[in-house]
């Protein structure tokens, strides 16, 4: 401690200062021609010790121990407080697969999707081996060949409200149907800064049909810029008509709520009416 290194200090300085001392003794004897006697006449009494001298400078530090030997293992500590929670690390690699789980229970059956775009066509499939010969069917009824008549003409026909042709036909069966249809070219023009519509219709004996509802087509025009004639056809089925001679008409006339056009019927071309008499329509 600091103590006992001042001690250690003045000894050391009156040791010194001691050797000094006796030294000169030594040297002042031996100078009267070597009398050592002249030493115990000049040694005096040693001085009080002198006060310590003021602290050298610190030393370097020395050099770094050596590691010692590892201690024996300490007793486990307690449980310390928790931590707060950590960042939120990055996503790992993905780990080995697992071991195959058991089978869950079914779950509820989903909604229904929605239909999906039609794929692509698929490759034509291997031609099937030829089937077996079928039963013989039983014997069918025998039928009356097609009842059928077309009337044709070509002729131009301006009139705007009236009959066009008429085409008689010979209905053989009561619970049939007639398969009308007109074929030709068709026209209709309007006054100037008007507009206009003008029918086409058949009609059986004078009568138009209601079995189930009229065969007509209309043409409508707005303009009076052009003159458009198109070859135009109207067709329908007709029940309810008595067997017998039938009066087929083909007609014109205005349609409802429009003025009557300037009508033009056959224009450049061949007309035609073709009736056909049809078996019944399914129920």
């Amino acid at each position: 401690n600091f103590f006992e290194q001042v001690m250690l200090e003045s000894m050391l300085n009156f040791i010194s200062a001691s050797v000094i001392a006796l030294l000169i003794v030594t040297s002042v004897a031996q100078s009267d021609d070597g009398n050592m006697d002249n030493v115990a006449r000049f040694a005096g009494v040693p001085g009080v010790p002198g006060s310590p001298g003021s602290n050298g400078s610190p030393g370097r530090d020395g050099r770094e121990g050596r590691d010692g030997t590892q201690g024996h293992k300490g007793e486990r500590g307690e449980k310390g407080m928790r931590g707060f929670s950590g960042l939120e690390g990055r996503v790992g690699g993905a780990g080995p697969a697992g071991s195959r789980g058991e089978k869950g229970s079914s779950g509820r059956k989903g909604d229904s999707g929605k239909v999906g775009p039609q794929g692509p066509k698929g490759d034509t499939g291997l031609k099937g081996s030829k089937g077996k010969v079928g039963a013989k069917g039983a014997n069918g009824q025998q039928t009356e060949a097609l009842n059928w008549k077309q009337c044709v003409w070509k002729r131009v026909d301006s009139k705007d409200t009236g009959l066009i042709q008429e085409c008689r036909f010979k209905k053989i069966y009561g619970n049939s149907a007639l398969h009308v249809a007109y074929g030709g070219n068709l026209r209709v023009k309007c006054g100037y800064g008007s507009t206009c519509c003008s029918r086409w219709y058949f009609t059986f004996d004078n009568d138009e049909c209601t079995g189930p509802m009229a065969i007509d087509g209309i043409v409508y025009k707005q303009t009076t810029a052009d003159n458009p004639h198109r070859h135009r056809q109207i067709e329908g089925y007709c029940e309810n008509i008595a067997s017998g001679d039938v009066r087929v008409g083909f007609n014109i006339g205005k349609c409802s709520g429009y003025s009557v056009g300037d009508g033009y019927t056959g224009w450049n071309s061949v007309s035609r009416i073709m009736i056909a008499e049809v078996p019944p329509a399914q129920q």
